[in-house]
């Protein structure tokens, strides 16, 4: 579904990816994962054009995006959810919803009702501001405003970061479904909903409807090892080791991922 190869880029002089490739099939669940500073948040805003790259060509669907801007990336089925979610706290929560919008392929103009059937808080403060709400209702908001354009493949950035820990293990519920349960029926126990399991069921919805594929940057391995069916280990600007999540072994661990 989404290839790179021999991607480069640069900050200024500083070369910051260098001959990195790497290739994602439909339907995985991938970790990205590598110590801070190695270019993984950069690699993630090169695939989507947040950032140029200095060479190389980026694949998705068997389509170059090279050349694209990041907008017309996001109208061709990429949702993003970046680092610290970068909602805008001054506007509206249904001002932040629309913003997605502007990325839905058919050009609508509604926001869909699924979006408040998935996560019906957002329906309740609709007029409150972005940056008034906890850490886990903004990552629900900056899900939501990436499931408006309803993507085929969601990259998320640091998931977990700012979010209580006792929901932690809930948003890795949320990807797993949203990955691994196509067609399947899901039951969930019966208690009192917290905000992580609301994640997790609007993914599951998403999922059943679209099939996502999922390519997700995170720190904490025993969360990857819970969500992830592979990973990529990134060092120094590059893909240094890769394959499935049994083949992680304590040596790469120790070498790449261990600060």
């Amino acid at each position: 579904m989404l290839s790179v190869a021999a991607l480069n880029q640069y900050y200024g002089e500083s070369h910051t990816l260098w001959d990195l490739c790497l290739d994602i099939p439909a339907g995985a669940s991938v970790a990205l994962m590598g110590r801070n500073g190695v270019g993984k948040t950069t690699l993630l805003k090169c695939i989507m054009g947040l950032l140029p790259a200095r060479s190389g060509e980026i694949r998705y669907e068997d389509r170059s995006l090279t050349a694209l801007r990041a907008e017309r990336r996001a109208e061709l089925g990429i949702g993003y959810v970046p680092q610290g979610r970068e909602i805008f706290p001054m506007l509206t929560v249904e001002e932040n919803l629309r913003t997605g919008l502007r990325a839905r392929g058919d050009k609508s103009k509604r926001i869909p009702e699924e979006i408040f059937e998935i996560f019906p808080v957002l329906k309740t403060m609709l007029r409150r501001r972005g940056g008034d709400l906890s850490g886990g209702q903004q990552q629900q908001l900056a899900i939501g405003r990436a499931l408006v354009l309803r993507p085929k493949l969601l990259i998320l950035d640091e998931p977990t970061e700012g979010i209580q820990p006792n929901i932690v293990s809930e948003i890795g519920d949320v990807i797993i479904r949203l990955n691994r349960a196509r067609g399947k029926e899901i039951h969930f126990e019966k208690r009192e909903p917290s905000v992580g399991d609301e994640i997790r069921d609007a993914i599951v919805r998403v999922n059943r409807e679209m099939g996502v594929t999922v390519l997700l940057v995170e720190q904490k391995q025993h969360f990857v090892k819970r969500v992830a069916d592979r990973f990529l280990v990134m060092d120094k600007g590059r893909i240094v080791a890769g394959g499935a999540m049994e083949d992680l072994t304590e040596d790469l661990v120790r070498r790449y991922l261990t600060v």
